[in-house]
């Protein structure tokens, strides 16, 4: 999102506890958030919020209503697109055999669900497919592909096949259409179709879209080829709560059509019609209608777990189940592999972290190796390594004389093309992935090669210039301002998540109350101002670091306080309390 000016400190912190400097919006956005609300009336903490995502003051009325309609491409605007929807369509029209090929995590999962769910309007059903993780890996392979391509007419690869051309060529016999979001390659495999946003002949506009996303799409432009010809197509708009799950889980950003997406996706959600998604959120205690976060950091890692260190194809399944019996036993079962999940990935963050540091964090790449390290968990612990750093991690998982690793990657730096250029000049077995993400293969003997050259490659796009992340600041908030009512207001310009964060405020000189620990590693904070207005907080994981043990000993002392607003339902009623990142000394 554009910004302006020299950046300041807010409220004067060059140095928080976290070791962060604060700083607020530059002149221009300033000046934009007053010139919105003098044209729109709107409150002056959502203008500002409007202002830092970029909204201008004569879009701003339209930005806080999008409307599908508006906002979605046309489908034919990608190549390949009709010869995939008319392949589906023809199909569906002499009842031949169809199979999915999917990812093992939610994208894929989702959008397996969509085909599932598309193809039972017609009375039609599919075979589908995930592979398993560890026995498999990921994407397509000859073996899986040449049995499906026995027993089916058509093979449609959603969120993995466009690299894959020894798996596609296997597929003998059977027409085979891929629908992916994955980094292309100069060449494509040998499919009747490639509809991905990332190939490298397409024009990059829609480059943000997750799979299932390009799923939708392709299902929009079945149905325009079945409405030309006289025929009946389904009703796809409750179709769009697979797509929200899965644009916030694959962490595309929320811009444009992807909001659209969520937005009305959520609404879709919130009517529980969907077995496995309510399944899901009861068993995760949601007692509230689902948001982003939920999609994201509840519901998502759940869905996820099968395909980490379970059964690949439990996720899917439990989306596209339409018995609620069925539909409570997967989730079980999911929930509680996910528990197992959490636990996987504790021991390995703990060694990955302690052998990044001692390798050295202020690179443009941190990585980590280790002998067993189980492959479901890798990418996970590479998330929490590149949010404790702010650097692009990678955490690869060593077998035999292989590892498997995946990367996640920071704003502004091509993680998946620097990896995919890594695996042509031969230091990777494989790789490939996206802007945010990427998954690699690699030999043992050249893992410290191939991770100086990806360093190499990701330092010519800034990625050792990155600091600890600074704090941005939306807008300075009195206790006594943050409403049920002012949620509200903020949440008209959501959803918020990856290229489109949520507002952030900070509190001036607030007295701390009463401040203690709960469980392991939280913090419970009460502060107050000169008025005797209140607000409660909390900081999870703040006894990991500096923030927890500063805080809980600066009972009476005042504070500046950072962080986001969000509504605490307890006992029947509804507070706003603020979920804290940050803080700094007053005096």
């Amino acid at each position: 999102m554009p910004d302006d000016g020299p950046l300041r400190a807010f409220l004067g912190v060059e140095r928080s506890l976290t070791g962060r400097r604060w700083h607020g919006p530059g002149p221009e956005a300033e000046r934009r958030a007053e010139m919105i609300g003098q044209d729109t009336g709107l409150p002056p903490a959502l203008c500002q919020t409007l202002a830092r995502l970029g909204v201008e003051p004569a879009g701003a009325l339209r930005y806080l209503e999008p409307q599908l309609r508006d906002l979605l491409p046309d489908p034919r605007s990608l190549r390949d697109m009709e010869p995939a929807a008319g392949r589906l369509v023809a199909a569906v029209r002499r009842d031949e055999r169809i199979a999915i090929f999917a990812d093992y995590d939610v994208d894929g999962g989702a959008s397996a669900a969509l085909l599932v769910d598309w193809l039972r309007a017609f009375g039609r059903t599919a075979t589908v497919y995930v592979p398993d993780r560890i026995d498999e890996g990921y994407g397509p392979n000859p073996p899986a592909m040449a049995a499906l391509a026995q027993g089916h007419d058509l093979i449609v690869c959603v969120d993995c096949g466009t690299l894959s051309h020894e798996a596609i060529a296997a597929a003998k016999g059977a027409d085979v259409v891929i629908l992916d979001h994955h980094l292309g390659g100069e060449t494509l495999p040998p499919a009747l179709a490639v509809v991905n946003p990332n190939r490298q002949d397409e024009s990059g506009d829609l480059a943000h879209l997750c799979a299932a996303a390009v799923v939708f799409l392709t299902l929009v432009e079945a149905g325009r080829q079945l409405r030309q010809s006289g025929e009946p197509a389904p009703d796809l708009l409750g179709l769009l709560d697979l797509v929200a799950l899965a644009t916030v889980a694959d962490v595309a950003p929320l811009l444009g059509v992807n909001r659209a997406f969520v937005r009305q996706g959520l609404k879709v959600m919130a009517r529980r019609e969907r077995p496995g998604l309510v399944a899901l959120s009861d068993i995760a205690r949601l007692d509230t209608a689902p948001n982003a976060y939920h999609l994201g950091f509840v519901l998502g890692p759940r869905i996820n777990a099968g395909g980490r260190i379970g059964a690949a194809d439990l996720g899917a399944r439990c989306l596209a189940t339409t018995d609620p019996d069925e539909a409570r036993a997967l989730a079980a079962r999911l929930d509680k592999l996910n528990t197992e999940r959490r636990e996987v990935e504790a021991a390995v963050r703990e060694e990955a972290l302690a052998q990044a540091e001692a390798r050295g964090t202020d690179g443009p790449l941190v990585w980590a190796a280790g002998e067993g390290w189980h492959p479901g968990v890798v990418g996970i612990v590479a998330a929490r390594l590149k949010e404790a750093l702010n650097r692009p991690a990678v955490v690869i998982g060593l077998d035999g004389n292989l590892g498997k690793g995946s990367g996640r990657s920071v704003a502004g730096v091509d993680l998946g093309a620097a990896v995919q250029r890594v695996a042509r000049e031969g230091l990777l077995e494989k790789g490939g992935g996206h802007r945010m993400a990427a998954g690699l293969t690699v030999s043992r003997d050249r893992i410290e090669a191939a991770m100086a050259r990806l360093g190499e490659l990701l330092a010519r796009q800034g990625a050792d210039a990155a600091g600890p992340a600074d704090l941005r600041i939306d807008a300075l908030l009195m206790p006594d301002a943050a409403t049920p009512e002012l949620l509200a207001d903020l949440d008209r310009a959501g959803p918020f998540g990856m290229g489109a964060s949520a507002p952030r405020f900070a509190f001036s000189a607030l007295t701390v109350l009463d401040a203690r620990q709960v469980g392991d590693t939280h913090l419970k904070l009460s502060v107050g101002g000169g008025g005797g207005a209140r607000i409660d907080a909390i900081a999870f994981g703040a006894f990991e670091g500096p923030l927890g043990p500063a805080l809980a000993a600066a009972r009476g002392a005042r504070m500046h306080l950072a962080g986001r607003l969000e509504l605490n339902t307890w006992g029947g009623r509804q507070r706003v309390q603020l979920r804290l990142e940050d803080a700094a000394p007053a005096d």
